[in-house]
């Protein structure tokens, strides 16, 4: 299938055909929010696999069912993905969902909705590097090209769902009130029990200490990383082929240095800064 075949234009954002279709689109924009539904918003790469194994178990109190016996694309769906339709019978309130669409294109339910929003945020730098390593082994994907080409496209945002930095601010100025949480990559991976309390609270959960330690033992990377309903082994190679990169690569933060050239760094930034110039929010990480 060539690149082209591959990807498709919606709204002005590349999807790729495998897993998004204009009727799951559309499926999006007419699903019904209801009150207690909870939904993970990321750019792609920073951290929804991860909430699609938080979520279940913040909201059930740590009861590891879900994440044992059901795959994580049917645990916690993308909003904006074919599965949705399949599955969305069969998920029991709270609902929890995950999806990768700038603030514009949520569905109008969500609006008139009382639905809460988990925004996480990651390090550009690292997410464009997990990046470009899963548009190696994702066959559904374009090729990456070259590391340094890569980087063009991404800054153009000639990648899926389009700009980072249109993605970030379009999430930062909503006006969502008590409703949207905002929490980075970064803070979880430094301390986990730590943001899971943070979501805890944030969803009124107030799980008991016990019952967090326990989840972040579940979530660590280490766990996931052999969790067959989360590690992506029972995707076929045909679409995802672990031989070329292991979607569960690193799990670390600041793997850019081992990537960027200084070149490619000062570019990078020069970019980045430029089209956030002005904007009300400050970035929580260094961009040198």
């Amino acid at each position: 299938m060539s690149s082209i075949e591959k990807m498709f234009m919606l709204y002005g954002l590349p999807l790729p055909r495998e897993t998004h279709s204009v009727d799951s689109l559309k499926f999006a924009q007419d699903f019904k929010f209801k009150d207690d539904d909870v939904v993970a918003v990321t750019y792609p790469k920073s951290g929804t696999i991860w909430m699609q194994e938080i979520l279940p178990l913040v909201l059930n109190g740590g009861d590891l069912t879900p994440i044992h016996t059901i795959p994580n694309w049917d645990r916690v769906p993308w909003l904006e993905e074919k599965r949705l339709a399949v599955v969305v019978d069969q998920l029991a309130s709270p609902r929890a969902l995950v999806s990768h669409f700038p603030y514009h294109l949520m569905p109008p339910s969500f609006s008139t909705s009382k639905a809460k929003v988990i925004y996480v945020m990651r390090n550009p730098k690292d997410l464009m590097v997990s990046s470009y390593y899963f548009h190696q082994m994702a066959e559904f994907l374009e090729d990456p090209g070259t590391f340094d080409e890569f980087m063009d496209k991404f800054l153009e945002g000639k990648v899926l769902f389009g700009k980072w930095t249109d993605h970030i601010k379009s999430w930062t100025k909503t006006e969502l009130g008590d409703r949207i949480m905002f929490i980075t990559y970064e803070d979880m991976v430094q301390d986990l029990p730590a943001a899971l309390r943070r979501i805890s609270s944030f969803l009124g959960r107030n799980l008991s200490e016990e019952v967090i330690q326990k989840i972040a033992e579940h979530c660590s990377f280490k766990t996931m990383k052999s969790n067959r309903m989360s590690n992506f082994s029972l995707v076929p190679k045909v679409y995802m082929d672990n031989d070329k990169s292991h979607f569960f690569r690193k799990g670390i933060t600041g793997d850019w240095k081992n990537h960027f050239s200084s070149e490619q760094l000062a570019r990078f930034t020069s970019v980045i800064r430029k089209e956030l110039e002005g904007e009300s929010f400050s970035l929580p990480w260094s961009m040198d």
